[in-house]
């Protein structure tokens, strides 16, 4: 598409109305149940874990309503949205159900993109645009989780798939998925990897903290994990071109992605498993930049930008010093934005009280307006330009 400066969404929810429908329908988690607020008003809740703190959270048209979607969209200034259903997926359902709920689904996120609005600006580029569901459960057929493959690549507003991190129930590393990620690869989808279960509960204490502690860190916790997984069974270097996109930020990952590399050049179960530094595949990923702040965005890009100078394994830390990448580290930092991408995780997160534009949206906007090193170049980049390029939105 012709080069033009785009708001860009890439982390960003919906429960279909099917979806929300079949969640009605059960009496276990999860599930979606009514009801009295304290206020004394009948409300729909969502409860997707069991010992869910507050009992779920409210929930409204906002989560499956698709003018609710462009409303939020319009309201700040976003142009286009990649879409994907929010966990819990399919994860809680026997195969033969996940896979045809699966099938479902991904025709009516479709519907939902194509039939939607397109840019003023450019008639060639819907506003919406989806991340499909795989039936990942245990159980499932290499014959079922191929044809959704080979179905969502066939549908042309899909441009990828939202996963979990338990794949088939054994992790991301099981060798059971090496059939997926070749067929994943060979199609050209970006696989969204997006944390549900975070880590053990009992992490958290007896003290009531609201939803703080799972999603402030059990979830970016558990996206570590699941790619430091990936990463040590070797899939990165036998999918070369494997595109995987994590949220939040990747996780702690960047931040800890040098102890990853002492340990393994440490320990001799896996000291020479791989083809480079542990360093070097963070430039193999992308980060969304779900992060609200510009330091920690910042961050995230200098690790992403010096992963090139970390190709020979067990490579020294001397490699990314400041000598080695210019006197202020600018040019690693902007090397590195060219593989983050905005988000907002709309739905979640709202405002406690009525306002114009949501804090969580416009922290993320001012944190990267702030990053120091970037240019309006990479801004731009990181506010669309990546992402028009990743899921070549508008061919």
């Amino acid at each position: 598409m012709a080069a033009q400066r785009l708001l860009v969404d890439v982390h960003t929810h919906v429960y279909l109305p099917r979806y929300a429908a079949f969640l009605r329908s059960r009496s276990s988690v999860p599930r979606i149940f009514t009801r009295t607020s304290p206020e004394g008003r009948q409300e729909e809740r969502l409860l997707i874990l069991h010992d869910e703190p507050s009992s779920g959270r409210p929930i409204g048209a906002q989560y499956w309503d698709r003018d609710e979607k462009l409303k939020f969209m319009d309201r700040h200034a976003i142009d286009v949205s990649v879409v994907s259903s929010a966990n819990p997926w399919l994860d809680f359902l026997p195969a033969p159900t996940a896979h045809k709920l699966a099938g479902e689904l991904n025709e009516d996120l479709e519907t939902y993109c194509s039939t939607g609005p397109s840019l003023a600006s450019s008639s060639s580029v819907k506003r919406l645009y989806g991340f499909g569901l795989l039936p990942l459960v245990p159980e499932a057929t290499r014959e079922s989780l191929l044809s959704t493959i080979e179905q969502i690549s066939k549908l042309p507003h899909l441009k990828g798939v939202i996963m979990g991190s338990r794949g088939l129930g054994k992790g991301l590393d099981d060798d059971a998925l090496e059939p997926l990620w070749a067929a994943i690869e060979k199609a050209g989808l970006v696989v969204f990897l997006h944390p549900h279960y975070g880590v053990d509960k009992n992490a958290w204490g007896e003290k009531e903290n609201g939803h703080v502690l799972p999603l402030a860190l059990g979830f970016p916790f558990e996206t570590t994990i699941a790619t430091t997984r990936l990463i040590l069974a070797g899939v990165l270097d036998r999918y070369p071109n494997l595109r995987l996109l994590l949220a939040h930020s990747g996780g702690t990952l960047p931040q800890l992605s040098s102890r990853l590399a002492s340990c393994i050049d440490h320990d001799p179960v896996v000291a020479s498993r791989l083809a480079h530094d542990a360093r070097y595949y963070l430039g193999r990923l992308y980060f969304d930049a779900v992060a609200y702040g510009a330091e920690e965005l910042g961050f995230v890009s200098d690790t992403i930008g010096r992963s090139g100078k970390y190709a020979s394994a067990g490579s020294s830390a001397a490699a990314s010093s400041a000598n080695a990448s210019g006197a202020d580290g600018g040019s690693q930092r902007r090397a590195g934005s060219g593989r983050m991408l905005f988000g907002t995780d709309h739905p979640f997160f709202p405002p406690l009280s009525e306002t114009e534009k949501w804090k969580s949206v416009v922290e993320n906007l001012e944190a990267i307006d702030g990053v120091w090193g970037w240019t309006d170049a990479e801004k731009d980049a990181v506010r669309g330009g990546n992402a028009v390029r990743l899921f070549n939105l508008g061919a």
